[in-house]
């Protein structure tokens, strides 16, 4: 069972009329989810309430700005820090330790990515936040909420979206979002208004009449995350989104998550294994072994490498680096048989070692640093993403 159905979501018939808006109501009498001390939640009550229908955008003015300072939850009036907060996260197995220690704030309106190689760790974060796994120990906090002690609140602010594909092909994209939408108890002109409004979002309005199995990739993805939507989710958490489909459907995918953020100010997490796609998001979090490693913008994490990033291809690379060690720098690292090093004058020193060594060097290149620069200096291993596969 999906544990994201109307059931295991903890949606019963006598409080349905809490969360979700009745579609006889008038607009501005809509009811919003009520909180587990029983009180409702408005748009405007901050990051723990819900945005207005993804079809009646707030003016930018009026919608919800990122967490400055201190925020505080809906329950006892405690400060947090983040819509997304975990401390000392751990998760630990009988030979290994998926988590260590993760500590992670995500401000609310955020895009942040996890990023890290197969078996980081990240999603097995992203399981745990999702409220399908429990940490061994430390704490996690969606909107104010404890992902173990108050899981069902924390579902209801949730969009998830799977790496594993969750729609019937069979059935047509509309039917697939009309059946997901059955599932959070909506129904008649309120959910119609709501797939309307998320299919316009995601640009796939023209495409709500055909079949899943005869869509690209890209476009199935994103009608998982119009499905999503339906729930007006304050946070929308994505599993290796860009898996299984083409750049060019990742591009279009992106411009239309970029275009759902600017309407609704929802917080996105998604993890990747694809350096590239950390730059789409405001900030990344990198993570090695079950352990947070770097955290930051991307341009800020590359700025920590001084200087440019000097390759050399060699076809003796491994008795030409200590050449270099000795008598250019001690920094310079062999991998995947290729000789790199950081520096601050690298178009100099690229001369002076082909200079040097002319029938050792076969070739010299000379770039700006990578996350994977980043993750090599934070950690000593390389940025591994063949024969990647779910943790």
């Amino acid at each position: 069972m999906n544990p994201f159905s109307s059931h295991n979501l903890s949606l019963q018939a006598d409080d349905s009329d809490a969360i979700y808006a009745d579609a006889n109501e008038p607009s501005q009498a809509r009811r919003f989810p009520a909180d587990p001390d029983g009180q409702r939640v408005s748009p405007a009550a901050g990051i723990c309430g819900r945005h207005p229908s993804i079809g009646g955008h707030p003016s930018r003015a009026s919608r919800p700005r990122r967490a400055s300072g201190h925020l505080h939850s809906r329950s006892g009036g405690i400060p947090i820090a983040a819509i997304i907060q975990t401390r000392d996260l751990t998760r630990e197995y009988p030979q290994r330790k998926a988590l260590d220690g993760v500590t992670l704030d995500v401000a609310e309106g955020e895009s942040v990515c996890l990023l890290g190689p197969n078996g980081s760790g990240k999603t097995t974060l992203f399981k745990i936040l999702a409220t399908l796994l429990a940490p061994t120990s430390g704490t996690a906090t969606v909107c104010g909420h404890d992902v173990v002690r108050e899981s069902p609140a924390v579902r209801a602010k949730l969009g998830v979206v799977f790496q594993a594909p969750s729609l019937d092909p069979k059935l047509r994209a509309g039917e697939n979002l009309k059946y997901g939408g059955a599932l959070y108890g909506l129904g008649g002109t309120e959910l119609r208004t709501r797939i309307a409004a998320a299919a316009k979002s995601l640009g796939i309005e023209d495409r709500l009449g055909d079949a899943v199995e005869k869509l690209s990739g890209g476009l199935r993805r994103r009608v998982e995350i119009a499905k999503c939507l339906l729930s007006r989710p304050r946070v929308l958490l994505l599993d290796e989104p860009s898996t299984g489909i083409d750049p060019s459907a990742r591009a279009e995918m992106w411009t239309a998550l970029s275009r759902l953020r600017e309407e609704t100010g929802v917080t996105l997490l998604f993890t990747s294994h694809l350096l590239d796609e950390a730059d789409r998001a405001d900030a990344v979090a990198i993570l090695s072994e079950g352990k947070l490693v770097a955290q930051g913008t991307a341009s800020a994490l590359r700025s920590e490498i001084p200087g440019q990033i000097l390759t050399i291809e060699s076809g003796s690379a491994g008795a030409l680096l200590p050449k270099i060690r000795e008598n250019f720098t001690s920094e310079a690292t062999l991998q995947d048989g290729v000789i790199r090093m950081a520096s601050t004058i690298g178009y100099e020193l690229a001369a002076k070692i082909a200079q040097a060594y002319p029938s050792e060097v076969v070739s010299t290149t000379v770039g700006s640093p990578t996350l994977a620069d980043v993750f090599f200096a934070r950690t000593g291993s390389r940025f591994v993403t063949e024969d990647f596969s779910a943790e």
